[in-house]
C-alpha cells in the first residue's frame, strides 16, 4: 500500500494580525498548549521587557526569565534555570536572538515553544534552526519548530524599520536559494523536495511582487506569512536548503571576515541574492530584484553597508568556504579574483549606482 500523504512539521497555530498579542492567553488555552497557565516566558531586555507589563496580566501563573543576549551560553543558562519549574510551554517574546535562545532552551528541556516575535528581521522565527554565538563564532543548531507563532502587526510597526527591511531581504533571497538548489540537482543530482521548494519560492515571490511598502499592514502581513512559510519549508526539507544558497554564503562570509562591521543578516542576504542572480546569468531578474530592494531601502551595493568593492570581491571569493558541501552558483563557477571583479563591475553597470 503506497503512502498517500505525509505529515508536515508545522505550528498548530499561526496568528498574524493587528492586536494578536492581546489574545495570547486565549491561544494558549484554546489550543491546549497550556490549560494550567504554568508557563515560562523568556524576554529580552529590550522589546520583550517593554511588553511585559502588557502581557503579564494575561499570564498570572507565568515565570519570567530575562535573557541577556543571543549566545549558546545564554540558551544553556535559560534551560538550566527552567529545569526547576514544571511548565507546560516556553514563550519566547522578543527579537530574533531571544527566539533562537528560547528555541534551543525549549528543545533542551523538552518543552514546546510559542514564538512571539517583536520584529520581522529574518525567517528564524519559525525555522527548525537556532542560530547562536559561540566560542568559535556563530553556530546553527537543529531544534523543533515552534508549536505556535503569534505575530502582532501593531507591535511589528513599533520596531525600528531596519528590522522589517532585513526581513524583506531574507525573504526575497529565497528566490536565489531555490535556483541554487535546482542547479545542484542538475549538476550533482541532489534531491529536491518539491513541496519545500514551492513554499520557499512562493514566499519570496509574494514579497518581491507586492506593490505595498513597509508602512502598509497588507505588506507586513505578506512579509510575516512569507517568513513563517520559509521556516516551515526548512522543516519540510529537513535542512536550510529552501532558504539558503549563495546568498547566505555571501552573508556568512561578511560575518566571518568582518565580524565587527557586518550589517544585518537580511541586508547582506538581499545584496547576496541580487548579485548571485546576476552571476547565474539572470540579468533582468537581478536588476528587478535590485530595484525592489532599493524601493524598500535595502542595500544592493557593498558601499551602501560600508564595504569597498575590493572587500566585496574578497567576500564572494571566500563565501564557498562557509558551507562546505553545499553546491551553489559560486561553487559551480569557481571564479578567480579577477573574474569576480569583472562580473561585479558589470553588475554595478546593470543595476545603476
Amino acid at each position: 500500500m503506497p503512502v498517500l500523504t505525509r505529515l508536515i512539521p508545522s505550528p498548530v497555530v499561526v496568528d498574524i494580525r493587528p492586536g494578536a498579542l492581546d489574545d495570547l492567553a486565549g491561544v494558549l488555552a484554546d489550543e491546549r498548549i497550556s490549560h494550567s497557565g504554568r508557563l515560562a516566558v523568556a524576554v529580552s531586555g529590550g522589546s520583550g521587557a517593554r511588553l511585559r507589563a502588557r502581557v503579564a496580566p494575561q499570564l498570572p501563573g507565568a515565570t519570567w526569565y530575562e535573557v541577556d543576549g543571543g549566545t549558546l551560553d545564554d540558551a544553556v543558562r535559560l534551560a538550566a534555570e527552567m529545569k526547576a519549574g514544571h511548565f507546560d510551554a516556553l514563550v519566547g517574546l522578543g527579537g530574533g536572538k531571544i527566539i533562537d535562545c528560547a528555541k534551543f532552551a525549549a528543545a533542551r528541556v523538552g518543552l514546546p515553544l510559542v514564538a512571539v516575535p517583536t520584529n520581522l528581521a529574518h525567517d528564524g522565527l519559525c525555522s527548525p534552526v537556532a542560530t547562536l554565538d559561540n566560542d568559535a563564532g556563530r553556530g546553527s543548531y537543529g531544534v523543533p519548530n515552534p508549536i505556535a507563532v503569534v505575530i502582532d502587526l501593531d507591535v511589528i510597526r513599533e520596531a525600528p524599520v531596519r528590522f522589517v527591511r532585513a526581513g524583506i531581504g531574507d525573504a526575497v533571497s529565497n528566490i536565489s536559494a531555490i535556483r541554487d538548489w535546482e542547479l545542484a540537482h542538475r549538476v550533482k543530482g541532489e534531491k529536491i523536495d518539491g513541496l519545500a521548494a514551492a513554499m520557499a519560492r512562493q514566499a519570496g515571490e509574494a514579497v518581491l511582487r507586492h506593490p505595498g511598502g513597509i508602512g502598509d499592514n497588507d505588506f507586513l502581513q505578506v512579509l510575516a506569512e512569507a517568513l513563517v512559510l520559509s521556516g516551515i519549508a526548512m522543516s519540510v526539507s529537513g535542512d536550510s536548503r529552501p532558504s539558503s544558497g549563495a546568498c547566505h554564503e555571501i552573508n556568512h562570509a561578511f560575518d566571518l571576515l568582518f565580524p565587527r562591521r557586518a550589517a544585518a543578516h537580511g541586508e547582506q542576504c538581499g545584496l547576496g541574492a541580487a548579485f548571485a542572480m546576476y552571476l547565474r546569468g539572470a540579468h533582468e531578474e537581478s536588476v528587478y530584484m535590485a530595484e525592489v530592494l532599493r524601493r524598500h531601502g535595502l542595500p544592493v551595493l557593498p558601499e551602501e553597508i560600508g564595504f569597498t568593492p575590493d572587500e566585496f570581491v574578497r567576500v564572494v571569493e571566500y563565501a564557498p568556504q562557509t558551507r562546505p558541501g553545499r553546491y551553489t552558483i559560486l561553487e559551480h563557477l569557481d571564479l578567480q579574483t579577477h573574474q569576480i571583479k569583472d562580473i561585479y563591475a558589470d553588475y554595478v553597470k546593470a543595476i545603476g549606482s
